[in-house]
């Protein structure tokens, strides 16, 4: 049934992935409840995440920038869903939201764009990334890299490749597949970079007291990729990184049982943390006693990355 007399309004970034995963989202809802297109608006909210591209996310205010707009968007009404790329989701968030599903998850890799493999960048090679999961992981693998600012959507990034502003920079591969450009870039195998928590999912939030939008939203969840992004996302809760921590995590379902792994690295490189483990679904404690884990084995310079 249609929640009201007017359509559901969906709120979402305005990049061309975010439209597309609003587009998505959309659809799944329609098609499960049998509703005409017109039944969801998709509605347009500039972030300061958008807005601001030439400085690191965690020198201007973390993974709120992505949210804080549609956050206030949700609480005056203007929308009554959000939909995010789960990633970019801060790990703790206020009462009044709820995750209210996340559809089924894309793959979670990286890919590498610009060479075809790590060993055949030239020496010295310039890197594009933003994100120090990924500058860690390649100073990890080609310890003569320089890693260079890289912000902005995919064709934006892609654009500065092309320029010659670097000789490869890496994407998720489930952003370039929603957008059509799935033959772009060589896939990155998760044992040689682990890629970041929640990648390839996306997440549909609402109040948390609006339940007919709740049981709308439910309807279209997939509950296997809910349990391994929220064991990941309980990792990155004990951790307590935040934008400038290189975290990598990892979960899989295996029946009743989740298999996650998860690691922390130097900026530079040169530490890698690993751990992995076996456990239930729904198991808060586990998945943040393996965060737990990591920083107890970590040198003082790493684990300071993590602190205050």
């Amino acid at each position: 049934m249609i929640l009201s007399q007017r359509p559901l309004r969906l709120g979402t970034r305005g990049s061309p992935l975010a439209l597309a995963q609003a587009r998505m989202t959309a659809r799944a809802l329609c098609a499960t409840h049998g509703w005409p297109d017109s039944a969801v608006e998709v509605v347009t909210v500039l972030t300061s995440g958008d807005r601001i591209q030439d400085r690191a996310l965690a020198d201007i205010g973390g993974k709120a920038l992505w949210t804080k707009e549609l956050d206030r968007a949700l609480v005056d009404g203007t929308i009554d869903f959000a939909v995010h790329s789960m990633k970019d989701v801060e790990t703790l968030r206020p009462d009044i939201f709820r995750i209210a599903a996340m559809l089924p998850r894309a793959d979670v890799r990286d890919k590498l764009v610009g060479a075809d493999s790590f060993d055949a960048l030239p020496a010295n090679p310039v890197v594009g990334t933003s994100s120090p999961r990924r500058a860690a992981q390649v100073m990890r693998l080609r310890p003569d890299a320089t890693i260079t600012l890289f912000r902005g959507n995919v064709a934006t990034r892609l654009a500065k490749l092309a320029s010659g502003e670097v000789h490869a920079t890496l994407l998720a591969a489930a952003g370039l597949d929603r957008l059509g450009q799935g033959d772009v870039g060589v896939l990155v195998p998760v044992d040689r970079m682990l890629p970041a928590p929640s990648q390839g999912a996306v997440g549909i939030e609402t109040l948390a007291d609006n339940a007919p939008v709740l049981e709308a939203l439910a309807a279209i969840g997939h509950a296997d990729t809910f349990d391994a992004v929220m064991a990941e996302r309980n990792v990155l809760m004990a951790l307590g990184g935040t934008c400038h921590s290189p975290i990598a995590a990892l979960a899989l379902i295996e029946g009743d049982q989740i298999y996650l792994r998860a690691e922390i690295i130097s900026p530079d490189g040169q530490e890698t943390v690993r751990e992995e483990a076996r456990i239930a679904r729904h198991d808060t404690h586990a998945a943040q006693a393996l965060g737990h884990a990591l920083l107890d084995r970590a040198s003082p310079a790493l684990r300071s990355l993590f602190e205050g």
